[in-house]
C-alpha cells in the first residue's frame, strides 16, 4: 500500500557517521530534511575510530564534543604500538607530539579515538533529538529521478514492505562505497580496487593487563601477514585486521568456524592461552577511488559515496564530515534564495581536490608500509580554492593540503585559525565566535563596518560583526591586518575575504557576500 507523497528540502541517504554529521549540520542551519537508512541501527563494529581535530572542530560546533570525548579512548591511549605480537619485549611506542613553542596551539579540539559503533550512536541521538520524525532507519531507497523541479524518490519500509513517494528539492548520497545515489546519478568512481583484503574480527579478551605498559589506540604487527589490533576500550572489547587473500583463502569457512577466528586472533596476539569470545565479524577491501564528479543535477555524494580512501592515514570519515560541514551551509543558502546554484558547484571545486591529495598520501603510506597517519595538522591547513572565496594574489598555486604545514594565517580560503581567548564569555578560542551564518571579525566594534553589516542584512544577507578582544599588535600578527581590518567566516569556518579597511561604498560587504554566494540571478532573499 502506498502512502501520500512526502515533501522535504533535503533527502539525506545513508545514516553512518557522514549523513548522521550532514543531518545535524542541516539542523542547526535550519534545513528541513529526511534522513533514511536501510540498516535497522546503527553499527555495530567500530569501524572507523580515528576522529581528527578538524572533525572534532565541527562537533565542537554543533555542541556534541564533549559527549564523543566520553565515548571515546582517554588522550593516554592515543598512541600507536608496533612489534611482532603484542607482548614483543621489543616494541615501539609513538604518539602525538605537541609543539612545544608558546602560543602553538592549534585548535581548542584535538583530535580523538571514538570507535564508529559509539560515535553513531552519540550522532544518532542528537540527530533524533533536533527532528525526532524524520530519521528513519530500515528504510532504503528504491530508485530515484531529477527534473528542474526537483528529486523524486521511491522509499521502502524494510520491516513492512510499505512503500512511498519523497518530492526532495535536494538529494545527498552518503550512502558508501556502493552508493545507490552515485548509480543512479550516472556518475563513475575512478582508481583501482582491492588492494588488499582483510577479514575484521570483533572480540572479547582479558587483554587489558597485557598491554597496560603499551596502551595504544592501534597495535600494528611487524610479523608478516599478521594485520593488527584496534583498541575498542584498552581492556575487554577489540578488534582484530587480519589480512587475507580471497584467492587462496577459504573465507566462508573461517567465517563459520570461531575456534578458528579464535586462533587467528591468540597467534596475532601471541598469546596461545588467551581466553577469546568472537562476537562479530565483517570483510573489507582496501581501494583508492574517487568520483568523476560530486554533483550530478539535483544529487550531490558526500563521504564513501564521493571518494573511497584507504584507511593508512585514518581520514576516509573525517574527509566526509568535511564534505557535510562543507556543503550543508551552502544547502541552506541556496534554498532560502541567498545563493544561487552555482554555488554547489564550489562543493566540488573546494572538496574533490582536497579528497584527492588525500587519498595520494594514504595510498602512499600503504605502498610504502611507514605511518598510518596523515597528521592532524595538515588537515587544519586546508585551503580552499573556489568563487566562494575571494582569494589574493598567488594564492591559486597552493595545493589543498600543504604538506610543511606553513601556513597558520588567516587567509581567504583557509580555516580561521585557533586563538585562545581567555576571559572572554562564551568563546574559549577564535573558532567559538563563528557562526551561525556569516562572521565579520573585526579587533574591535567598529561603527564602518557595523553599517556595512547591516546594510547586507537590510538586503537579505545578514553577516555577524564579531569582536576579537585583541590589541592592535596581536590583531595584526593573527590577521595580517591593520586594526582598521575585517575577516569575513563562512559558516564552515573557512575564511571567504579580508580587507584592510572598510569599502568605501555602503553596498561594498553586501556585493562581496553576493559574489561568494553566487547570488547574480538568484531568486530575492526569503523574509
Amino acid at each position: 500500500m502506498r502512502s501520500r507523497p512526502t515533501t522535504t528540502s533535503v533527502l539525506v541517504v545513508g545514516g553512518g557517521p557522514v549523513g548522521l554529521t550532514l543531518s545535524l549540520l542541516l539542523s542547526a542551519h535550519g534545513v528541513r530534511h529526511l534522513l533514511v537508512e536501510a540498516h535497522p541501527g546503527t553499527s555495530r563494529h567500530p569501524k572507523a575510530r580515528g576522529v581528527s581535530a578538524r572533525s572534532a572542530e565541527v562537533f565542537r560546533r554543533l555542541g556534541l564534543e564533549a559527549d564523543l570525548r566520553r565515548a571515546g579512548l582517554p588522550p593516554s591511549h592515543v598512541h600507536f604500538y608496533r612489534g611482532r605480537d603484542l607482548v614483543d619485549p621489543d616494541f615501539v611506542r609513538t604518539g602525538i607530539t605537541a609543539d612545544p613553542r608558546p602560543g602553538a596551539e592549534r585548535t581548542p579540539a584535538p583530535g580523538l579515538i571514538c570507535s564508529q559503533d559509539a560515535l553513531e550512536a552519540v550522532l544518532l541521538r542528537h540527530a533524533r533529538e533536533r527532528v525526532p520524525a524524520d530519521i528513519r532507519f530500515h528504510t532504503r531507497m528504491l530508485s530515484f529521478t531529477q527534473d528542474d523541479g526537483g528529486v523524486h524518490a521511491e522509499l521502502e519500509d524494510r520491516a513492512t514492505g510499505a512503500r512511498r513517494t519523497v518530492h526532495a528539492d535536494w538529494l545527498i548520497g552518503c550512502d558508501g562505497a556502493a552508493s545507490t545515489v552515485r548509480t543512479g546519478a550516472g556518475i563513475a568512481m575512478e582508481g583501482p580496487s582491492g588492494l588488499g583484503h582483510f577479514l575484521s574480527i570483533r572480540f572479547e579478551a582479558p587483554l587489558g593487563e597485557v598491554v597496560a605498559d603499551r596502551a595504544s589506540a592501534s597495535y600494528f604487527l611487524t610479523a608478516p601477514g599478521r594485520g593488527g589490533f584496534l583498541a575498542v576500550d584498552n581492556d575487554r572489547h577489540w578488534v582484530y585486521q587480519h589480512p587475507y587473500d580471497p584467492a587462496h583463502d577459504d573465507l566462508a569457512a573461517l567465517l563459520a568456524d570461531h575456534r578458528a577466528l579464535a586462533r587467528l586472533v591468540r597467534d596475532a596476539a601471541g598469546l596461545p592461552a588467551l581466553d577469546v569470545t568472537v562476537r562479530d565479524t565483517m570483510t573489507w577491501r582496501m581501494d583508492a577511488r574517487l568520483a568523476a564528479a560530486y554533483r550530478r543535477s539535483r544529487a550531490l555524494l558526500a563521504g564513501d559515496a564521493a571518494h573511497v580512501v584507504p584507511p593508512t592515514g585514518g581520514h576516509g570519515m573525517n574527509t566526509g564530515i568535511g564534505d557535510a560541514d562543507n556543503l550543508a551551509w551552502k544547502l541552506a543558502a541556496v534554498l532560502d534564495g541567498r545563493a544561487g546554484e552555482r554555488l554547489l558547484d564550489t562543493y566540488q571545486d573546494e572538496r574533490r581536490p582536497l579528497a584527492r591529495q588525500v587519498i595520494d598520501l594514504s595510498l602512499a603510506n600503504a605502498r610504502a608500509r611507514t605511518g598510518y597517519r596523515i597528521d592532524d595538522e595538515l588537515l587544519l591547513t586546508a585551503a580552499y580554492r573556489s568563487t566562494a572565496v575571494l582569494a589574493e594574489p598567488g594564492a591559486l598555486d597552493r595545493a589543498p593540503l600543504d604538506p610543511a604545514c606553513e601556513h597558520w594565517d588567516a587567509v581567504p580560503g583557509g580555516r580561521l585559525p585557533h586563538l585562545s581567548l581567555p576571559g572572554t564569555p562564551g568563546a574559549a578560542s577564535t573558532l567559538d565566535l563563528v557562526g551561525p551564518g556569516f562572521t565579520l571579525l573585526t579587533p574591535a566594534p567598529d561603527a564602518a563596518w557595523q553599517h556595512q553589516a547591516d546594510t547586507a542584512a537590510a538586503a537579505g544577507h545578514p553577516v555577524t560583526p564579531r569582536a576579537v578582544p585583541l590589541d592592535e599588535p596581536r590583531w595584526t600578527q593573527f590577521s595580517g591586518l591593520p586594526a582598521t581590518g575585517a575577516l569575513l567566516v563562512r559558516p564552515d569556518g573557512h575564511l571567504a575575504w579580508r580587507a584592510a579597511h572598510p569599502p568605501t561604498e555602503d553596498t561594498g560587504l553586501l556585493g562581496l557576500l553576493r559574489r561568494v554566494l553566487s547570488a547574480d540571478g538568484a531568486a530575492p532573499p526569503r523574509p
